[in-house]
């Protein structure tokens, strides 16, 4: 793993990023890959199986993007509604493929059980950059709230309010790397005055599981369905995985809508962030969308048989 610079490149140590710095830290972000060939193409190759829709537009001057949403066609009001998110953080790869891998491969499965609707990448902009931010400096991931400041965010609780009430799961798609410590965190740090402190990067697979409504069968379920594809994590020396106490196997806990995180947006009683670990030696690019994909199998499967 790649070490953490001393200093941050940008700003004074000790003080909070202005205009300038942000507007320094924009210029060094380069495009790596191409949302529109990754995945509006493959959003729009589902069009033929699922209804596809725009819900909202990015525009990150001279960029534009159109965030897709997709649905089941057979779409019924008197089932229980199951969100899947992607990319909220767009350097997270897996979380976007495994959302699209899941759509292509597994949703059919679920016809007439329960409604789907699926935003497979929440922060095209980011993921074009391999970055954990959009083009403010602003996290998403921490700006799921009224008058949100990311757009991305703000798009995405427009998109569900109209169904608030009737979700039954809502499982978030993330990843842990090593990136995290070399680069987001110091970045995080040096943005808002603050000394690093590394956490260290779990080796595996874990989930973020809501401290304001716990459901640990559920968590255990998506656990026992993941390890058959992908190691999951352990704890450390004080039992903690990034500095928070785990609770059960792989099963950490957020105050998920206190903390403006994704997972905390819908009310369902079921609700997860995954964590894969995509830097592994002993994990490939594939078993990493495995494990998306195995974790909102699990999910629906045990949150269908617990509403019966």
């Amino acid at each position: 793993m790649t070490s953490p610079p001393a200093t941050y490149p940008i700003g004074t140590p000790g003080v909070p990023w202005g205009t300038d710095e942000r507007a320094q830290w924009l210029s060094r972000q380069v495009r790596h890959r191409s949302y529109d060939d990754d995945v509006a193409k493959a959003v729009e190759r589902l069009a033929d199986r699922f209804d596809v829709e725009v819900y909202g537009q990015l525009d990150y001057p001279p960029d534009q993007y159109r965030l897709f949403a997709v649905r089941s066609r057979n779409w019924r009001d008197d089932l229980p509604v199951a969100l899947v998110t992607g990319g909220v953080h767009g350097y997270e790869t897996s979380g976007v493929h495994g959302a699209l891998q899941f759509l292509e491969r597994r949703a059919a499965d679920y016809a007439n059980r329960i409604n789907l609707l699926v935003a497979p990448c929440v922060s095209p902009w980011a993921y074009e950059r391999i970055h954990r931010w959009n083009a403010n400096a602003i996290d998403p991931n921490r700006s799921f709230r009224e008058n949100s400041p990311a757009e991305e965010s703000a798009a995405l609780l427009r998109l569900i309010a109209p169904l608030r009430g009737r979700f039954l799961l809502h499982v978030d798609l993330h990843e842990t790397t090593d990136t995290d410590e070399s680069e987001f965190r110091p970045a995080l740090a040096a943005r808002d005055g603050k000394a690093f402190e590394p956490e260290g990067i779990p080796d595996g697979f874990y989930l973020v599981d809501d401290s304001e409504n716990p459901q640990t069968p559920f968590q255990r379920a998506i656990i026992d369905a993941v390890s058959k594809v992908t190691h999951i994590a352990p704890p450390d020396e004080k039992g903690q995985i990034i500095g928070s106490q785990v609770v059960s196997p792989g099963v950490i806990q957020y105050a998920l809508r206190s903390l403006g995180l994704c997972a905390g947006i819908t009310g369902a009683r079921y609700t997860t962030t995954t964590e894969v670990y995509p830097d592994s030696p002993r994990a490939t690019p594939e078993q990493c969308n495995d494990a998306q994909v195995a974790s909102v199998c699990a999910g629906i499967e045990f949150a269908l048989g617990a509403a019966r």
